[in-house]
């Protein structure tokens, strides 16, 4: 329930912080993979700490996708067994319980978010689709269609800026893909492409952006029908098309994490460790980077919840102008 722990005081102290990430649902370590979230948390950005507990979704849900204005956070699709449909949002400054948002056009689960602080952009998605929707972050309703990625793809990551939102790797029908699209947030139609990841991806970590940097951080790749958890960070210029180069690592290998940041940190937290580790192959570690500066993550805090398979948001990333 909500706040019915003690939150971290870095944190509390300086609720609403003016930089604040959001992780939303997921899977909760001490039932397993099994036991489906309702959790949100928060970090201040701007510090280092560990999550302080903020409200809870409307429905508890695990591979939640997650877009932000400056006011609202958004939160849409999972998995309870079934795919949802569901899209709930909460404001930063009010803790509490989600509000019913709208549908997306179907149900469906590891959705990735981004988009501006006027329009949200999901994209990717299981069952595995091309399609893009958006949503008008102030106007709750149904999402729409916006056009199509080059590629059909599950389980990739999602950035923006204050225009354009790029969307990078993912899972094809037999092997993860390099393909980084990208759409300019405020209009409709098909994605273009925009580059290449260094290597083919998918369950990535998260990813974060300034106003002119994306950074992905990779989760796991696929060759030769086996998978290998990775700790590599890659990164993009926006307003340019190109392949993706090196940022550095992350403390943790893992996948399945989640983004937030504020247009200067990024922060990378949870995510599943398989196969290092024992079970059930969790991490509940959080890094963080200066986007506009390369180099290796640094350790933030622990997340206090579920650590897995969750969507991650912020009020003052790289879309928001």
């Amino acid at each position: 329930a909500c706040c019915s722990g003690t939150p971290a005081v870095q944190n509390e102290s300086y609720f609403a912080p003016a930089a604040m990430g959001m992780f939303a649902g997921g899977v909760q370590p001490a039932g397993g993979l099994g036991t489906y979230g309702t959790t949100i948390e928060y970090i201040d950005i701007a510090s280092t700490g560990n999550t302080a507990m903020f409200g809870d979704l409307s429905v508890a849900r695990a591979y939640v996708g997650s877009t932000a204005s400056s006011t609202r956070a958004v939160h849409a699709g999972g998995y309870t067994g079934v795919n949802q449909n569901v899209i709930d949002f909460v404001l930063f400054s009010t803790k509490g319980i989600a509000t019913d948002f709208g549908d997306l056009l179907s149900g469906a689960y590891s959705v990735q978010g981004a988009g501006s602080d006027t329009r949200g952009i999901f994209s990717f998605s299981v069952p595995r689709s091309n399609v893009i929707q958006y949503i008008t972050i102030a106007s709750a309703g149904n999402a729409t269609d916006f056009g199509d990625k080059t590629v059909s793809v599950q389980d990739g990551a999602s950035a923006s800026s204050t225009t354009r939102t790029v969307m990078a790797g993912g899972f094809e029908a037999s092997d993860d893909v390099d393909v980084i699209d990208y759409v300019t947030t405020a209009s409709t139609g098909n994605a273009t492409d925009f580059g290449n990841l260094s290597t083919g991806a998918s369950q990535m970590s998260g990813a974060v952006s300034s106003n002119t940097r994306a950074v992905f951080a990779l989760g796991r790749t696929y060759s030769g029908g086996s998978s290998t958890t990775v700790n590599t960070v890659e990164y993009i210029t926006i307003a340019s098309t190109g392949n993706s180069t090196d940022f550095g690592d992350l403390t943790v290998a893992r996948y399945y994490g989640s983004g937030a940041s504020s247009k200067v940190r990024g922060v990378f937290a949870g995510g599943s460790t398989y196969p290092s580790g024992g079970s059930p192959y969790l991490t509940t570690t959080m890094d963080y980077i200066t986007i506009a500066s390369t180099g290796n993550a640094t350790d933030f805090g622990d997340i206090i919840s579920e650590s897995y398979a969750y969507g991650g948001s912020s009020n003052s990333h790289g879309g928001i102008s």
